[in-house]
């Protein structure tokens, strides 16, 4: 008697309840190494109970081969069988594969697709049928634009948290964003937080964000260099709103004057580390590196789906 209540019987929870266990493991291990203990927890890993969130981010950071990313994503999506609630991906290609996700976003609530080839027209097609988003990252997408802003705050009603930051060379010769700062303020109201960084808007384009924008509680504007607004004018005019840039730290500046960068910092948050330092300096090459040996992007059958480096990955039971 004393043997039985010790010994659990893995195989024989529910669905929901393995589920809800795989989903705090590694990707690879969901993929290679769970389809192969027994049949219950196959049948869980192919159906829907671990794919209601799905994050490859880091995956699609590493993976080279556009057909590769959207077989991945055309083969784990429709686990989900409609429940899809969040969905993280790097580098989309196309629109057609933004299409695709759009089939599948009845339940979708948070979608962060930054640094993909996404355009104005693909993004207008399918924005309806993204309307219970609360949660979008077009960060770094260089061919979207106002059209496809505006597209978005038409149909979703219900996003409170929007993401737009760019890169200082990819707006290198743009001569003005107050187009998306109008798009912004005219169609999405009820935003509470809103990142625009390295955007190259206006002191008229914020205002007029933040004269339609009433919620927002979280707004990021460093690198925004043609803003001239102080930390002043925010602290006496939105005394509760946290407020990054538009001044950035240069990180010699950090180290010649740490404590009052740590000062400014903590008290109200209007000045940050220059985030470029990270994205192209020494340790944007560590990344490179790191992403050069990631995974084997070679797909197989349903249940082994990924070949996995022998250093890197687990071996299966």
């Amino acid at each position: 008697m004393e043997e039985d209540c010790e010994f659990r019987h893995w195989d024989e929870l529910i669905p929901d309840a393995l589920g809800l266990i795989f989903s705090h493991l590694a990707l690879q291990e969901v993929l290679t190494v769970v389809p192969r203990v027994c049949k219950a927890w196959n049948r869980a890993v192919t159906g829907p109970y671990c794919w209601q969130e799905i994050d490859i981010e880091l995956w699609s950071n590493r993976c080279h081969q556009s057909d590769h990313l959207d077989r991945m994503l055309e083969m784990l999506i429709p686990r989900s069988c409609g429940s899809l609630r969040k969905l993280s991906v790097t580098g989309l290609r196309n629109d057609s594969i933004f299409s695709f996700i759009a089939q599948h976003a009845g339940s979708l609530k948070t979608l962060k697709v930054p640094r993909s080839g996404l355009t104005n027209s693909g993004v207008i097609n399918v924005a309806e049928k993204l309307s219970s988003l609360t949660f979008l990252d077009l960060s770094y997408c260089c061919k979207v634009g106002p059209e496809a802003i505006q597209a978005i705050g038409k149909h979703c009603k219900s996003l409170r948290e929007f993401c737009r930051n760019m890169h200082p060379l990819d707006v290198a010769s743009v001569v003005s964003h107050d187009d998306e700062a109008y798009a912004i303020a005219n169609t999405m109201p009820k935003l509470k937080r809103l990142e625009i960084a390295y955007h190259r808007v206006s002191t008229e384009g914020v205002l007029k964000i933040l004269s339609s924008c009433v919620f927002l509680e979280f707004l990021e504007l460093r690198g925004c260099w043609d803003v001239q607004l102080d930390n002043k004018f925010f602290k006496e005019k939105f005394p509760d709103m946290k407020v990054l840039g538009p001044r950035v730290i240069g990180f010699y500046d950090m180290i010649n004057d740490w404590e009052d960068c740590c000062s400014d910092y903590f008290s109200d948050g209007s000045d940050y580390l220059a985030w470029e330092f990270f994205e192209d300096g020494v340790m944007g090459e560590f990344y490179e590196d790191e992403f050069d040996h990631g995974w084997d992007d070679n797909v197989y059958a349903d249940n082994a789906i990924l070949d996995m480096e022998p250093h890197i990955w687990p071996p299966s039971p």
